[in-house]
């Protein structure tokens, strides 16, 4: 298993993940969204890749803290924030429960205190909210969040302590 930074070659594998994951609650943004978020920070968007299949992946991107991308349209602006939003996180049905998506998140983790982010945040969706919670992530209900996130939506987020930069893509 290694958790790597997204290539181009990737981003079907990644398309086909987040739509089996949210086309049944229609908030499957689809690739060029994806890859738009891609675009707007590579260093802090991974994929889990086993032996060539992709099982996983999470994009995340500076983002000014209480706000959050639109999922009806693609990224064209680049923060420059201290906070780091934590816009997706799937790993392939067959494979979940196994701590995947919590060797993601570890990996986010220390990529967002080697680069001096102050913040994590992210909007739990589907009824996640306290699997968030189980990671640290608190819910700021006051936080208005665009169309299309769907009624159960909540805006969450944590602190990050700072810490050194890892020296290895490895096995994560």
């Amino acid at each position: 298993m290694r958790i790597r930074p997204v290539a181009d070659a990737d981003w079907p594998a990644v398309a086909a993940l987040e739509a089996a994951a949210y086309a049944h609650c229609s908030l499957s943004e689809g690739r060029s969204a994806l890859e738009s978020r891609g675009r707007a920070s590579p260093g802090t968007c991974f994929v889990l890749d086993l032996g060539g299949r992709i099982a996983g992946y999470l994009l995340a991107l500076p983002y000014p803290r209480f706000r959050c991308p639109d999922l009806a349209r693609p990224e064209e602006t680049v923060f420059h924030s201290r906070n780091l939003h934590l816009h997706d996180l799937v790993i392939a049905e067959d494979l979940r429960g196994r701590g995947l998506g919590t060797r993601l998140l570890q990996r986010l983790t220390a990529v967002a205190g080697a680069g001096g982010y102050g913040h994590l945040s992210l909007v739990a969706v589907g009824g996640a909210e306290t699997y968030w919670q189980a990671h640290g992530y608190r819910a700021h209900r006051e936080a208005g969040l665009p169309p299309g996130y769907g009624e159960d939506a909540v805006y969450m987020s944590t602190g990050v302590c700072a810490s050194r930069p890892h020296d290895g893509e490895g096995a994560g």
